[in-house]
């Protein structure tokens, strides 16, 4: 098709420049959302470094109390007393808004227990029972806030990937194709009027002949 055969309006002339403009603004606001999302992340990044190193930690000293249990009270003695734990621990997920990213919230109950809600006689038992028990209850609590920043984390990063996904595509993609766009309807409607405006003329020319 030719170039003069294409005869745009200022109608989409207006239409393109109201959708530049509304790109323009999302492309701002996800901007802003992007970065937002990226100091979250870094927030929640530093502490997960503490929370995995702590988590190692204990479960370092949870394998190594069980050993030096089982060396003590034998294997039958370690099991008798975790099967007389009677209450198991409770774990509630609920969900909480980071920028628009729901992320898990993770509450438990029961996890540290009393000498007495563990179940097992305290006289028929030793302190290496109860420094086990205490070492492994520990090392449950730091799995489940591992297990809540770890998600979190990953959804975090996934919402950054897609929100950088969108900015570019706006940025370098939509809003280039508009305003190109824009800029072309914008010179033809001008060689429009310069045609009218000539043929005008003409047409009065021969009149006044």
């Amino acid at each position: 098709m030719a170039l003069r055969d294409i005869k745009p309006t200022r109608s989409e002339l207006i239409n393109l420049k109201r959708k530049i403009q509304l790109s323009e603004r999302g492309y701002k606001i996800l901007k802003m959302k992007r970065d937002g999302l990226i100091l979250e992340f870094f927030k929640i990044l530093a502490n997960a470094k503490d929370t995995r190193g702590d988590l190692l930690r204990k479960y370092a000293k949870a394998v190594e109390m069980m050993a030096v249990a089982n060396t003590v009270e034998g294997a039958i003695g370690v099991k008798s007393a975790a099967f007389s734990v009677k209450e198991v621990p409770e774990v509630t997920l609920k969900s909480k808004n980071i920028m628009g990213v729901v992320v898990p919230q993770i509450e438990s109950s029961k996890v540290k227990k009393s000498l007495v809600d563990r179940g097992y006689g305290v006289l028929g038992t030793s302190t290496v029972i109860d420094e086990t028990a205490s070492a492994f209850e520990e090392l449950v609590e730091s799995i489940i806030e591992s297990a809540e920043i770890e998600t979190t984390m990953k959804r975090l990063l996934d919402e950054i990937e897609k929100t950088k996904r969108r900015v570019n595509a706006l940025e370098f993609k939509v809003i280039p194709e508009l305003t190109a766009a824009r800029d072309f309807i914008k010179m033809r409607l001008d060689e429009m009027e310069r045609e009218e405006l000539f043929r005008m003329k003409k047409i009065k020319s021969r009149n006044t002949a």
